[in-house]
Parts: structure tokens; sequence; C-alpha cells
């Protein structure tokens, strides 16, 4: 699907076929890429204007591959690595890697407004960690019990961090950066009213503050304002309407959304012309 890439309102541009399992997409310049769960050990490498396949870049070694994410500063690319309990680096625009140690089973990568990576794991222990670019820790935050099962995590300005967790609640929250304390919330018990979620995922916030969250189990995405006190839907216009929608990239200096789905199709929607997160209704 591609419509008028001059149109100056929201609009959906492409949808990626998801008929060989797209898992995790990330962009950075003029490249997007994507990782299929059929084809762990390779990234596919699309030029953002056409959306045609232009490499691969093979990561040694990703046995599970979580979550990517890209560092313009630093040029390079991310790759979590789930069953091993690790990070690969991938320098651009060559495929020199290297790889480092994280807690276990991360499932979520960031980089926040110092370049440096975030990785939210999801052990017994959950834990927020942050890396330079070249892996030397810099920092461990012990997330408390309340937030079980994270997904997801950003971290503010401010330096404090949204986290997504999904067990007994489904929340968004704010977490202080030196006790791991919920400062607030946002959702609770497991529903589909607008002040519930279910299985919220991936994170995104825009210049504002606004944060949007996939709302998997509610097939819908959510703005919540940046007081973490009210919210209203994105609603997206793609054949079928949103699939079981679970990781969120934004490219805010191109205005640009990805929004990868977890249903068997597997697609990811782009979507051009997103300003904020303000808008209600993005179409085809």
């Amino acid at each position: 699907m591609c419509v008028d890439p001059n149109s100056s309102s929201p609009t959906v541009v492409h949808v990626i076929s998801g008929g060989n399992d797209v898992g995790r997409v990330t962009s950075l310049g003029d490249n997007v890429f994507v990782v299929r769960y059929k084809n762990q050990k390779k990234i596919e490498v699309y030029d953002s204007k056409t959306f045609t396949l232009q490499r691969y870049i093979t990561v040694p070694g990703p046995g599970d591959p979580s979550r990517l994410a890209a560092c313009p500063h630093n040029n390079c690319l991310y790759a979590s690595d789930w069953s091993n309990s690790s990070v690969h680096r991938v320098q651009l625009p060559g495929n020199n890697a290297m790889e480092w140690s994280v807690a276990r089973r991360p499932v979520g990568l960031s980089v926040n407004s110092e370049h440096n990576l975030l990785v939210v794991s999801s052990g017994d222990d959950a834990k927020l960690q942050i890396f330079t670019t070249h892996g030397t820790l810099l920092q461990t935050i012990r997330l408390r019990a309340e937030i079980a099962s994270p997904v997801h995590a950003v971290q503010l300005h401010s330096g404090q961090f949204l986290v997504s967790h999904v067990d007994h609640l489904h929340r968004v929250c704010l977490v202080r950066q030196g006790d791991s304390a919920v400062v607030r919330s946002y959702g609770g018990h497991e529903g589909s009213r607008l002040t519930q979620m279910n299985g919220p995922q991936g994170l995104a916030v825009d210049r504002e503050g606004r944060v949007l969250v996939t709302d998997q189990g509610n097939n819908r995405l959510l703005v919540i304002d940046q007081s973490l006190s009210s919210a209203h839907e994105m609603s997206v216009c793609v054949d079928g309407g949103l699939k079981l929608p679970e990781i969120l990239w934004y490219d805010q200096s191109r205005r640009r959304l990805y929004i990868a789905e977890r249903h068997k199709e597997r697609r990811v929607i782009v979507i051009d012309n997103l300003e904020d997160f303000t808008v209600a209704q993005v179409n085809a």
C-alpha cells in the first residue's frame, strides 16, 4: 500500500508485508531495519523512501532478537538477544559488530538523550540498565515488585523513566531514577475501557511529552497525556484494522511512525507526517 507522500496530514504511506513474519523494526537515516522471526540471524535493510530491500546485516549469534534500536549520534544499530542475555552493536554502514552481556531476558531497547543505550530486562529480578555505546555499564536500576513483567522503557529528559508492564496490572508507569519508585501511572487491571489496557507494549514520546503506547490486546494505540492522567485513541485506518500492535518506532526528525504487529500477518505499518500525537485518526 502506498499513497501520496506529499500529503500534509498524517497518512499511512506503506505496509511492509508480514508474509515472512516481520518481527522487529527501527530506522536510521535513509534505512529501515527489520528482523523476521523465521530468519533471526539476518537484519534486513530497506530504503526508507522506496521500501525496497537493499542488503542484509548478519549479526553473530543472536538466538532470539527481542528488540532493535538505532542511534543516529553514534551511527549504530543495537539488537538485544533474549536467549543469551546480551546486546549486539553494529557499526553502520558496515557490519562490524560487538556484543556484551546484560541482565537476564532483555526485552526492550531505547536510546536516551545522552546517546546511551537503555535496556529493560524481565528476568526474576527485573532491571533497567544504561550502557555507553560501547557497552560500559553506567547504571543499574532494580525495578520494584509492583512493576512485574516490564516490556519497554524510555528515559525522559528529566532522568525519570516510562515503563510499560504486564502482569496482574497493565500499566504505563513513571519511575523515579534514584529509588525506582512509581511516581504515577496510567492503567490498572486488564480491561478495554479508555482508562484500562490489555497488554501495553511499545512506547514512544513526542516533543510535548505525550506518550504513545501499543495497547496490544485491545488492538489499538493510546495517547496518554504528559501527566499520565487522561488518554485518547489514535485510530489507524488499515485493512482489517490494527491486529495486535506491538512495536513502535517514532522517527521524530522525519515525523514518521512505524508500528509492528504481533498478529500472524506481522505487518509493519508506516505513517508519515505525524508531527505529534494529538491526532485522533490516521487515514490510508
